[in-house]
């Protein structure tokens, strides 16, 4: 071939290879300015709207980080945060990925070979099989709701999950979508289903429950369980084929899991700690989860036992139950109400934190005063009489007196007479102050001073307060006052002295000994009953070594339930509520170094008998105080003939305790002497009463004539 025919036959290709290029050219152009063209469109649909998906339902949550009540967004919908690692069945994690994103851990957002098949099947079917949607991509489409289906939408996911597949992790991605994914009415995200559902946290569920979560999101409403269960039925069914053609699960299985019926109703959401979650949200409002230093489980034990004896004692009666840990003052339980929407017994009125009368439980506090002066020992002997104080004579609550009885017996059978006698020693003033500063907020009655009533219930008190100061008897002697709610960042509280540590452990040991309710076992749990005046509040108190129960019982309304005592309508809940504790009763503290412990016979002698204010100790057994001479009835000649002037006149005393007061016609005039004689004058003629007195109150009179 000659080399103008070569050049002529290569005119055509190279013609060919230029129109190619400049198509090429025009369609890498082309693509530029789609290209361009979409980085435009994509750029105008503005951020991502992170911070509005990552709204979440307001949680409070116990010590445990488990759930106590939730509350709903302001539009209405339950959507619980969810941490897919730690919250979520992993069972229901890789079947959920195997049926809507089988390669969710590797694409980039968008999966190609998904939108091939989902292409395919349309082409093939005549309509929609599947949509081709990632994970990520089904995200976007929640974030951005469209109304209707279209390649626009289509596209506005794919832009929207590549954006979120190069903003988020693979784990945040679908935390996410664990969280917006819609299961029917105002329920989103797989928590809020499964509680609705199910009454349980997505931790552990079934393969029938967990079938049921993937396919309702599909279509969340027409398969909703409380309006078309049988539609749910059959894609939960569907998706349980589809998975045994793809072998992640056995056909075994799944014929189980197609037996198992679908729930037809929704549950309440979980509301455990009504009146402290409350409290919990109006003091943090901006927090999004609040932890509390309740314990769930107990928490609902407590609410489940104050219902049942509600019922039980009446229909207008109410109860509340406080539950401390010793150790670290936490609340662990606070029960308000027996029923939290039970208007009859005001059942959103928090009794815990409601000012009552305390009766008699205030009178521990009052032996531990004494016990720290070192004015009685458990084992001193008190007089239970009647006695005036002033103008109040305290009586005890069956009208009767004991006589003289030991103050360990005085505490545990709750004898007025006695504690307010020790009371008058220790000092109204001084006991509410020392209770003040352990944490019990007293409360008085307008422009009223502490007084000796308060030691019978003549103050306001609440039963979260008391409850708080009983722990400080297993602390020994200091308390530690917090509140159910844990602020963050907070510093945590200092011990409070309530007062020495021997005086504590001597009143946890009286009260431990206390008879207990019917059927009760004796020496397991040291407490403390108290009725209000004309039975408004019944109380009980009482802890073991591990933790102090508070419980209260009467009318929210304040009006008296006659016949309802502290001992038969609270002590029977207190011992149960221990029962109901999972625990057995903990040991209390060894005595502290210095206890004495001592019978009466062994005590010292200041120690052996309680005398009140202005009775002295008798140092030695005396005799019986008496006038030796003059004797009663007799005559005495001292007129010094027909003169007014009279001789003295001397007296003899024997026994009593030193010094000797001597009083003519009720006149004192001086002390007798060592030798006990005293010369007096007498006032004239006639009949002269003569009275001595010791130190004790003893006292001898004798009349005697003057002539």
């Amino acid at each position: 071939m000659t080399a103008s025919a070569a050049v002529a036959r290569s005119r055509p290709v190279q013609r060919r290879l230029r129109r190619i290029g400049l198509a090429a050219g025009c369609a890498g152009v082309l693509l530029v300015v789609l290209a361009g063209a979409l980085a435009i469109w994509a750029w105008s649909l503005g951020p991502l709207p992170l911070a509005k998906a990552r709204e979440v339902s307001t949680t409070v949550v116990d010590r445990h980080g488990k759930l106590l009540r939730a509350f709903a967004m302001k539009d209405g919908r339950w959507r619980l945060p969810v941490d897919a690692t730690t919250d979520v069945d992993p069972g229901y994690i890789r079947l959920l990925l195997a049926y809507e994103d089988q390669r969710f851990e590797s694409h980039i957002g968008v999966d190609p070979w998904a939108l091939m098949r989902a292409a395919a099947q349309l082409v093939t079917h005549g309509h929609i099989v599947s949509g081709g949607s990632t994970i990520t991509m089904q995200l976007a489409r929640l974030m951005e709701p469209r109304k209707r289906r279209s390649f626009h939408a289509k596209l506005h996911q794919i832009v929207r999950a590549l954006e979120l597949e190069r903003k988020l992790s693979k784990d945040e991605i679908l935390d996410l979508y664990l969280t917006l994914a819609p299961y029917g009415g105002n329920l989103e995200g797989i928590r809020a289903a499964s509680l609705a559902y199910f009454g349980k946290e997505p931790k552990r569920l079934s393969l029938a429950e967990e079938a049921l979560l993937v396919a309702l999101p599909q279509s969340p409403e027409t398969r909703r369980l409380d309006r078309h269960p049988d539609n749910a039925r059959a894609a939960r069914d569907r998706v349980l084929d589809r998975m045994v053609e793809e072998g992640e699960v056995s056909r075994e299985d799944a014929a189980r899991a197609k037996a198992v019926p679908v729930p037809h109703y929704r549950r309440p959401m979980p509301i455990l700690a009504p009146h402290s979650a409350d409290r919990a949200t109006a003091t943090l409002r901006d927090a999004v989860k609040i932890r509390l230093t309740l314990d769930g489980r107990l928490q609902k034990t407590l609410e489940t036992l104050a219902k049942d004896r509600a019922a039980a004692l009446g229909a207008d009666i109410s109860v509340a139950i406080v539950a401390v840990d010793n150790d670290s003052g936490g609340i662990l339980a606070s029960v308000g109400s027996p029923d939290f929407f039970d208007d009859r017994r005001a059942g959103q009125v928090d009794m815990t934190r409601a000012l009552r009368s305390p009766g008699s439980t205030l009178k521990p506090f009052i032996y531990g005063l004494a016990f720290e002066d070192g004015l009685v020992h458990p084992e001193s002997l008190i007089d239970d009489r009647p006695v005036r104080f002033g103008g109040y004579a305290p009586e005890n609550f069956d009208l009767t007196f004991q006589g003289t009885v030991s103050v360990r017996h005085a505490l545990q059978l709750s004898l007025n007479v006695p504690a307010v006698a020790l009371l008058d020693r220790v000092g109204a003033s001084r006991l509410s102050a020392r209770l003040r500063q352990a944490g019990g907020n007293l409360v008085l009655p307008s422009n009223e001073v502490p007084g000796l009533a308060m030691g019978l219930g003549g103050v306001g008190v609440t039963l979260q307060d008391l409850t708080q100061l009983y722990a400080g008897f297993p602390r020994l002697g200091t308390t530690i006052v917090t509140d159910e709610i844990v602020v963050p960042n907070a510093r945590p509280p200092e011990p409070r002295r309530l007062m020495d540590r021997v005086a504590a452990w001597q009143v946890a040991n009286v009260l431990l000994g206390t008879p207990p309710p019917n059927n009760a076992v004796r020496n397991r749990i040291a407490f403390k009953t108290g009725t209000s005046y004309g039975y408004r509040d019944a109380w009980s108190v009482g802890f073991d070594g591990r933790m102090t129960i508070g419980v209260w019982v009467g009318r929210p309304d304040g009006t008296p339930v006659p016949g309802m005592v502290g001992r038969s309508a609270a002590a029977p809940i207190l011992f149960d509520a221990f029962a109901r504790t999972g625990h057995m009763p903990a040991r209390l503290p060894r005595p502290p170094h210095g206890t004495l412990i001592a019978g009466n016979a062994k005590l010292p002698l200041p120690l052996r008998r309680f005398r009140p204010a202005g009775e002295l100790v008798q140092l030695r057994k005396a005799r019986p105080l008496h006038i030796q001479f003059p004797l009663d009835g007799s005559r005495i000649e001292a007129g010094d003939g027909g003169s007014r002037r009279y001789s003295s006149v001397p007296v003899k005393v024997a026994g009593g305790v030193l010094p000797l007061t001597m009083m003519v016609n009720g006149i004192s005039v001086g002390t007798v002497d060592a030798r006990r004689r005293k010369f007096i004058e007498p006032p004239g003629p006639g009949f002269v009463r003569l009275t001595v007195m010791d130190a004790t109150g003893a006292a001898d009179t004798v009349v005697v004539r003057i002539q």
